[in-house]
């Protein structure tokens, strides 16, 4: 897209000025209506010179004439002060420009130049708006006609749409732009965004959207930015030289660097930069608006109550009522040092309760007027926790974020939202809450992690939820420089069944040899004939239906199934195997967490692969013995030989049940 851009200052009637501060703009009538207002708020009989570079120049042209000529409305090229000599904003703006016009092929970048910039140095007094400066001295007929059509252009934008000939209707424009301000608070919005949360939410603004969004930036609510820009370091520099590299650009809604190229109609420009990694949510271009409302400072209020009192009053278990207890007098602490972004582990096994285990921190904020934000990785888990968290909170304001969502632009105290939909989101929650935190698709993605970082408000907390942290994240809370805490026993307080090690072939030689081996066909009938559901994990898709036709020789009678993430009917066969309608399912890692099923033993072949690390063999064993009333299970790690995954799996089993054995948490 294309945006206004000008630079202006205040001068006295002795003829002293400020220095010079830019500004982009959607809507140029806005903007000089407010600096007169300015003048009459101030009862000042001074004036505002302005130097409009252009009336439509490529956003990313812009931003980079912004930060290039003044960073935080410093001047960097001598332009300030009451002289203005030898200031040539032509030359000055087309030298930070040359990489940029360079970048275009054959004339084209020349021709974007002389389109897009024509300064016009114009002044702002009480009375309107004027040229000033040397080419009031001596202007043609043709100026003087351009001087009419922008005072008529600026007169009509006034008594049309807008109407900003009375103090009324002054006043409905920032009404309008308050409104607009509210709505775009703590999020971060492409303008088709933008356009579609105010239509919904805000339907009186209008068509004068723009202009209600511009004043709001105008007064401090809503900044612009480039939604590709180069890095912040990379600004560090204020010139490029002619011979320096085209910079790289980073996405400020996702993170990623971007590489590809495009020509583009909304800009002229033959090689748009775009982002690739979140073309899902819509297309994120060097010269798109990204809209970021302002938020509201973290909360510091008490009337959450006290730790105690909070975790007394869910009924939590022993174990959870430890972790859940340090995990609020963090939180407590935060009020009295929140400099920085805080950052607390609940480590609970697969299990544990950790949905329940987050009402008091949830409740603790909320109760001090806070916003709270649950994210996590699967649309089917959002939608599984919605009702419970409804049940537990049936007064607060909650919305529920998915893709295809109805609740897209709704706002609300408590929010349920899948990772992705983290990205339309900067500096709105005070508690972030970071579900499953080593789950695809956080594992290894640094996207979520820059937007779940973004949205957090500063000064807000974190915290992250995981039966197998990172490793990192655990090296972290060794050492002391992560707080944590441990709930190691699930809620019926047995041990955690410890997985068994099986000496198999591979499933591709099986298959190839199509037999089972005696070990495994006996030990899958002993599961069954004790009426457990048989969990079966194999690494690939591709091997699925063959070993569903294998398994249902080898186990007659049974009902054998096999499922995957490319499978439609997936959900269809997860609740008939729920129901015990199937009896043994053959599945991948998408089954690995968030599937609940009573009286189940697990079984996973070719544990000593790659593909299964051990984050995801205590994921897979975890979905055993997770029943009051069966709550052992069976685990079997079936495989040629034990690797290191295996082993660190078996010792993380053990360990929690020795912590939880130690600290009494067992039942006798």
């Amino acid at each position: 897209m294309k945006i206004g851009l000008y630079a202006i200052r205040s001068c006295t009637s002795s003829g002293e000025c400020s220095d010079w501060r830019i500004y982009l703009s959607l809507h140029l009538s806005v903007d000089w209506l407010w600096w007169r207002e300015q003048l009459r708020e101030l009862s000042s009989a001074g004036i505002w010179q302005v130097v409009l570079i252009s009336e439509g120049m490529p956003l990313s042209w812009a931003y980079r004439v912004q930060k290039g000529l003044f960073i935080d409305g410093a001047r960097t090229l001598g332009f300030g002060g009451s002289g203005r000599a030898g200031v040539d904003w032509w030359e000055s703006i087309k030298f930070l420009l040359a990489p940029l016009i360079r970048a275009e092929p054959g004339e084209q970048g020349e021709r974007m130049f002389r389109a897009c910039v024509e300064i016009r140095e114009l002044q702002i007094g009480l009375s309107g708006m004027e040229e000033w400066g040397e080419r009031q001295k001596a202007k043609s007929e043709d100026e003087l006609f351009r001087e009419v059509a922008i005072t008529e252009h600026v007169d009509q934008r006034r008594a049309g749409c807008i109407g900003f000939n009375s103090e009324d209707e002054l006043y409905l424009l920032r009404v309008r732009a308050e409104r607009a301000a509210q709505q775009l608070a703590g999020r971060q919005l492409l303008m088709p965004e933008a356009q579609a949360l105010l239509a919904e939410t805000a339907p009186a603004i209008g068509s004068e959207w723009q202009a209600a969004v511009q004043l709001a930036y105008l007064a401090g609510r809503v900044k612009y930015r480039p939604a590709l820009a180069p890095p912040q370091a990379a600004r560090s520099s204020r010139f490029d030289w002619p011979w320096a590299r085209r910079e790289q650009l980073r996405c400020r809604r996702c993170g990623s660097m971007a590489a590809q190229q495009s020509a583009c109609a909304a800009c002229g420009s033959a090689a748009c930069a775009y982002c690739e990694a979140c073309l899902a949510l819509g297309r994120s271009r060097s010269c798109a608006l990204l809209l970021e409302g302002a938020a509201l400072p973290a909360v510091r209020g008490t009337a959450g109550g006290s730790p105690t009192d909070l975790v007394s009053r869910w009924g939590l278990s022993p174990a959870q009522s430890a972790a859940t207890g340090a995990a609020l007098a963090y939180l407590a602490r935060r009020r009295e040092d929140a400099r920085a972004k805080g950052r607390f582990l609940l480590w609970a096994v697969t299990g544990a309760g950790k949905t329940e285990m987050t009402y008091p921190l949830l409740d603790y904020i909320l109760a001090s007027g806070g916003s709270v934000l649950v994210a996590t990785p699967r649309r089917d888990v959002v939608l599984e926790l919605a009702p419970r968290v409804a049940r537990a909170f049936p007064n607060t304001a909650r919305v529920t974020l998915y893709g295809g969502s109805s609740e897209r632009w709704q706002r609300g105290q408590l929010t349920l939202a899948t990772t992705h939909q983290l990205l339309r989101f900067r500096h709105a929650f005070d508690l972030v809450i970071i579900d499953e935190l080593d789950a695809f698709p956080y594992h290894n993605d640094p996207m979520l992690g820059y937007a779940a970082e973004a949205c957090c408000k500063p000064g807000g907390s974190f915290i992250y939820l995981s039966a197998t942290p990172p490793a990192q994240l655990q090296r972290e809370a060794a050492r002391g420089k992560l707080a944590h805490a441990r709930v190691p026993v699930r809620f019926h307080r047995h041990p955690l069944p410890v997985p068994v090690y099986m000496k198999l072939p591979y499933v591709a030689q099986q298959l190839k040899q199509r037999k089972l081996p005696r070990e495994l066909q006996l030990r899958l009938k002993q599961s069954l004939e004790r009426g457990a559901q048989v969990f079966l994990f194999v690494t690939r898709i591709a091997q699925i239906e063959s070993f569903v036709a294998l398994l249902r020789a080898g186990l007659p009678g049974i009902r054998v199934e096999g499922t995957s993430s490319e499978d439609p009917l997936r959900g269809e066969k997860v609740i008939s195997f729920r129901d015990r309608k199937i009896r043994l399912l053959v599945t991948t890692t998408i089954l690995e967490r968030g599937v609940t099923v009573p009286k189940s033993d697990v079984y996973i072949l070719d544990a000593n692969t790659r593909l299964f690390d051990d984050a995801s063999l205590v994921q897979m064993a975890g979905r055993a013995g997770r029943s009051k009333d069966d709550p052992a299970g069976t685990v079997i790690f079936g495989a040629p030989e034990v690797n290191r995954a295996q082993k660190v799996a078996v010792h993380q089993i053990k360990r929690m049940n020795t912590i939880a054995r130690r600290n009494g948490y067992l039942v006798k």
